[in-house]
């Protein structure tokens, strides 16, 4: 018997980065070697204290269902964290806890967008935006991210892209795959044109502590964008808590009850115990956060210089996040099949720029997720690859 799925099945994608990271290990599993710079998840340990929370929660009983919108005190943690961090007044009724981020852009997009609405994404961008707007009957529309501009968007064509039919516009700072970070006057236009066109703003924010310089500007913090802003953030990057599935959203009020609704008919709540090693995690010592910021500013140097020294290739630093995002233009091949070739060839799992959107051809996306060692291997097995004669450089 064929089973016959659902139209809108044919509209949603998938995150490239665990398909590869299938390859991958299957490849390994052959007694290939292979060194993971594909997955973006921070390879340390989550810090003791947190864990320690966790346990406490479980042998304490938190084990039961928790009020689908989170535990209070959490809410009121994550408020007091944002006041500390980002400046922002938030009342907790507006905080919702979710397991993991994705949740968050997944609500949005269902809470707000009919048929026919038009979303604006970043594109090269996290792969889930544009897939949603697309499952819930939406029309993307790509926000080009430029390596002449840094990877930020270019106001002038941002504003002759909104439309009527602009719903939603959807902003990643510092910003998967490429590293970028969008500037106080970036926001400024954004926020313009926002209240001017009475547009939604889904910020994510998930890397917004993973900063080399400078501190992390919020939208929400620009006048009016409090009200129109829904904020993406969460405990995965920053405190390598990827397992956990911890992600939080601020949303205007009246979004709140619709977000609750839709987690009490899809994931019922987030863990309890989960949710005190989160409150842990804001509220106790930020040592291992600092800690490993240095550890990522050191890998960024080695990654970035080593990438600029192969031939045919080419990298700017990344002001945030553990991502480089280097042309490949020069190496004469595609970004898919140079992605494959490393990966089948040199043991190098990595992402074509194209898994991020069309204007992701010509890059490959590393993540320095990884120790300076195993990086340090993978940038001379790639320089074995694009010096060998299989590769032909221009």
């Amino acid at each position: 018997m064929a089973i016959k799925t659902a139209e809108r099945m044919n509209h949603i994608g998938q995150e490239t980065a665990f398909e590869v990271l299938v390859r991958a290990r299957a490849l390994e599993a052959t007694g290939r070697s292979v060194i993971h710079l594909e997955i973006g998840e921070p390879d340390f340990d989550t810090p003791g204290h947190i864990v320690a929370a966790a346990q406490q929660a479980l042998e304490e009983g938190m084990t039961h269902y928790g009020p689908g919108a989170g535990l209070p005190e959490v809410r009121h943690a994550v408020a007091a964290y944002l006041r500390q961090w980002r400046g922002l007044d938030v009342d907790p009724q507006r905080v919702v806890i979710t397991p993991g981020g994705k949740p968050i852009m997944f609500f949005a997009i269902l809470a707000l967008i009919n048929p026919g609405d038009e979303v604006m994404y970043p594109d090269p961008g996290f792969p889930i935006y544009e897939s949603m707007a697309r499952f819930v009957g939406g029309t993307p529309v790509p926000m080009p991210l430029r390596e002449e501009r840094r990877f930020r968007f270019d106001p002038d064509e941002f504003q002759h892209l909104v439309s009527d039919r602009t719903r939603l516009i959807i902003i990643n700072s510092p910003h998967n795959p490429t590293g970028s970070v969008l500037t106080r006057a970036d926001l400024q236009v954004i926020a313009d044109v926002a209240r001017e066109r009475d547009v939604v703003v889904l910020s994510d924010e998930i890397y917004s502590r993973l900063l080399y310089t400078g501190a992390h500007e919020s939208i929400a913090n620009f006048p009016g964008m409090l009200d129109r802003t829904i904020i993406l953030d969460g405990w995965s990057k920053t405190w390598a808590m990827t397992g956990w599935r911890l992600g939080f959203g601020v949303f205007p009020p009246e979004l709140v009850p619709h977000v609750e609704r839709l987690i009490s008919n899809s994931v019922s709540c987030t863990a309890s115990f989960a949710q005190e090693a989160a409150k842990a995690a804001m509220e106790g010592p930020q040592d291992a956060v600092d800690r490993m910021l240095q550890e990522f500013t050191a890998r960024r140097s080695a990654i970035v210089g080593g990438l600029n020294q192969l031939p045919g290739v080419r990298c700017l630093e990344p002001d945030g996040a553990f991502y480089a995002f280097p042309n490949i233009t020069g190496t004469g091949i595609a970004s898919r099949a140079l992605a494959d070739r490393l990966l089948q060839e040199a043991g190098v799992a990595c992402l074509s720029g194209t898994a991020f959107g069309d204007y992701g051809e010509g890059f490959i996306r590393f993540s320095y997720a990884n120790s300076l060692p195993n990086i340090e291997d993978a940038l001379e097995r790639m320089r074995k690859l694009l010096t060998s004669g299989a590769v032909a450089v221009s």
